[in-house]
């Protein structure tokens, strides 16, 4: 599999929906195969909002794998014998693209706080700067799970020209009171770290690393199922000599302690209060008088929603509140129920029949 690695710089800048701006940006972006000669095979692959441009690629000595590796790659459900798989990193994340761990020219420091609020829509935007860098006209197939799938569903409502299919997997429409919660504890766990300084630690050489930990432990929670949680874990105590912490007494406080840990080593915390705000935001429907069916009216992409059962951040209610709007407004879409055994995160995992529904919708 062709793999290419590249930082587009944007001289433009661009201008966000909270009425700020940046002068100049750069996205890195990964791609996976070729694009063939008349550009018609590009998918633009979208991530959640810990993800990154590194979408694909079984782990390496110097590399993690893809974080949809069981789904992208040759003869995979994103077969890339067949399509130019295009990955970016989000604006305001922390893996190369610009965010707030960026140096801003007009202050010769970093962004850190001053780094502006971040939607679903700036991240569309910028996207179809790349495209169009690309010299791309029309992507085969916008999709993404979770955060990635708020995206899609936003590329097919403000791009309808350019976006032929569109994925969205594991979302929702809108956060609901509850996500919004959530990620305000997560946020407070992180503000109240003694090493924050209201944003600005990095300018202080510190990091808000027990804050971001709490954070992502609290995530993890949601991201997992019961079952699945107890099927692994059930009451079983942690051996002592493998424990991460001397605090740790089951295996399920080892797992999430360590997840935390290494999590807490890879992200910034300005960058994931950032994104979860851009999640709690997204509500396509409030500028359509709080429809969801006026908002897709326009669609002109075949749509493919896909929840899962055990899912109880994004439960599969609310991809069919999308497929109900679809319906409601005439666009073109199937809805796909699948078990899923890993809770929110099985929009990562590779099942047979999941992969099969995806590479039937994309040949289609």
């Amino acid at each position: 599999m062709k793999t290419e690695q590249k930082v587009h710089h944007f001289s433009s800048g661009i201008k966000l929906e909270s009425g700020a701006g940046l002068d100049s940006f750069n996205l890195i972006v990964e791609t996976y195969g070729e694009l063939n000669s008349g550009k018609s095979n590009a998918v633009l692959v979208c991530h959640a909002f810990s993800g990154s441009h590194h979408a694909a690629g079984s782990a390496s000595t110097d590399k993690k794998a893809g974080w949809w590796h069981e789904l992208i790659g040759p003869d995979k459900a994103i077969d890339t014998n067949k399509y130019f798989v295009v990955a970016p990193n989000n604006l305001g994340s922390c893996f190369g693209s610009t965010g707030p761990t960026s140096h801003c020219e007009k202050t010769d420091d970093y962004y850190g706080k001053d780094f502006p609020d971040i939607s679903v829509l700036d991240w569309v935007n910028s996207q179809e700067m790349l495209q169009k860098k690309l010299g791309i006209n029309a992507w085969a197939c916008v999709l993404g799970g979770s955060l990635g799938g708020m995206q899609a569903l936003q590329w097919a409502i403000t791009f309808p020209d350019k976006v032929k299919k569109a994925g969205i997997i594991a979302a929702a429409a809108k956060a609901s009171s509850q996500n919004i919660a959530l990620n305000e504890v997560a946020r407070e766990s992180i503000r109240k770290d003694i090493n924050f300084y209201e944003g600005d630690y990095l300018k202080k050489g510190l990091f808000p690393k027990s804050g971001l930990k709490a954070a992502r432990m609290l995530a993890h929670i949601t991201y997992l199922s019961e079952d699945s949680m107890n099927d692994r874990f059930g009451r079983k105590m942690q051996d002592s000599d493998s424990k991460v912490g001397e605090t740790v007494d089951y295996q399920v406080e080892n797992y999430l302690q360590y997840k935390g840990e290494k999590f807490s080593e890879e992200f910034d915390a300005n960058s994931y209060i950032l994104m979860t705000k851009a999640m709690d935001s997204f509500d396509p429907a409030k500028k359509f008088n709080n429809k969801l069916d006026e908002a897709l009216k326009n669609i002109k992409a075949k749509l493919l929603i896909v929840g899962f059962k055990t899912d109880w951040l994004f439960p599969v209610d609310r991809s069919k509140e999308i497929q109900l709007a679809a319906m409601k407004a005439n666009i073109a879409s199937s809805y796909l129920e699948l078990d899923g055994v890993q809770g929110h995160d099985s929009f990562l995992f590779r099942t047979e029949r999941y992969e099969n529904n995806i590479k039937t919708f994309l040949g289609s």
